[in-house]
């Protein structure tokens, strides 16, 4: 699972969209990012569909999941 806690682009709020992780300054669910790139879409149409978050918090949130796969933490 990763530590969402260490990227600078996301925050949570537990009065804000139910406690989930979204982009900062946003609504907008990091999980949001995955399903529609899961789904086929770019990440220059969900920035279209999503225009309050900006390519260099999606570039933040990806590169911390490339780094959170690439380093697991162990139990």
């Amino acid at each position: 699972m990763t530590d969402w806690q260490t990227c600078p682009a996301v925050e949570r709020h537990p009065d804000k969209v139910s406690g989930m992780w979204v982009f900062r300054g946003t609504r907008v669910p990091i999980a949001t990012l995955f399903e529609n790139l899961k789904d086929g879409a770019s990440i220059e149409r969900f920035l279209e569909w999503f225009p309050g978050v900006d390519g260099a918090a999606v570039e933040a949130v990806l590169e911390h999941e490339v780094q959170a796969l690439a380093h697991p933490v162990r139990s």
